[in-house]
């Protein structure tokens, strides 16, 4: 079982999660398909990515129960204005009743910050979600929403990778109990720099796994994304090995 932590409605998130962004809708299935079947409870969509209907196929031919599968996707902000009306079709197209995470994929313009966070709430009370939060927000823009609505994210997603690697701003969320999901993780490192080659080969293991295990030494939720069966399976396989604390500090002076 992969490792969880508990959102604030007690909803528990999987650390390791498969993203599916440029993914097109026949890979899109059968990596989702794949992934399932390897264990992953956790995938990660969005209204941007045009493959909500095969995302929402997979899980429904994978066997896997429904309620053992932690489905989220996105609001693009230009959708703000009518924001139920897309929930509803991503809905649809995932064939499920509800979703458990729905976040802002990036900030909308200064004027619907508040309105647009607060559809996301409503949403939520009519039990169409079960969580809601937002993606690439900064802290200044995450306190104005909980001030202005009382109630604050639950996650917030944004890139993350060793070269990306932010105490100061992870402190931020960790203060307000907000779970940072990092993406691009794998995307942004140098996967050949010696520090992760020496690491990887100490441990056995390849320079991308020890990258996803350190997001998960500090609790920080990863998505990677592959259309690859034998990848998708290695993303997967990080319990067998733990990083020391000297290999988390090595790779934390890469940024």
């Amino acid at each position: 079982m992969t490792k969880t932590l508990n959102l604030p409605g007690g909803t528990p998130l999987p650390l390791i999660g498969f993203g599916t962004w440029q993914l097109r809708p026949k890979t899109a299935y059968e990596s989702v398909r794949a992934a399932l079947e390897i264990g992953y409870r956790h995938v990660d969509t969005a209204t941007l990515y045009k493959n909500e209907s095969d995302v929402g196929r997979a899980v429904k031919d994978s066997g896997v129960d429904r309620e053992q599968v932690f489905v989220t996707t996105k609001l693009r902000p230009q959708d703000a204005r009518h924001a139920r009306r897309t929930l509803e079709s991503s809905l649809r197209m995932l064939d499920t009743g509800y979703v458990d995470l729905w976040l802002i994929h990036w900030p909308t313009g200064q004027d619907e910050l508040v309105s647009t966070w607060e559809e996301l709430l409503s949403a939520k009370d009519a039990g169409l979600v079960r969580n809601v939060g937002v993606s690439n927000y900064s802290p200044a823009l995450i306190d104005l929403l909980t001030k202005a609505t009382g109630q604050q994210p639950a996650v917030n997603q944004i890139p993350w990778s060793p070269a990306e690697h932010d105490p100061a701003l992870l402190e931020e969320h960790r203060d307000r109990g907000i779970v940072v999901e990092g993406y691009s993780g794998l995307n942004n490192t140098d996967l050949n720099n010696p520090v992760l080659t020496e690491i990887a080969q100490r441990h056995g293991v390849t320079s991308a796994q020890v990258v996803l295990r350190w997001h998960l030494e500090r609790d920080i939720v990863i998505l990677p994304r592959s259309s690859r069966p034998e990848r998708i399976a290695a993303n997967f396989d990080l319990e067998g090995f733990d990083l020391t604390a000297e290999d988390v500090a090595a790779i934390d002076t890469l940024g």
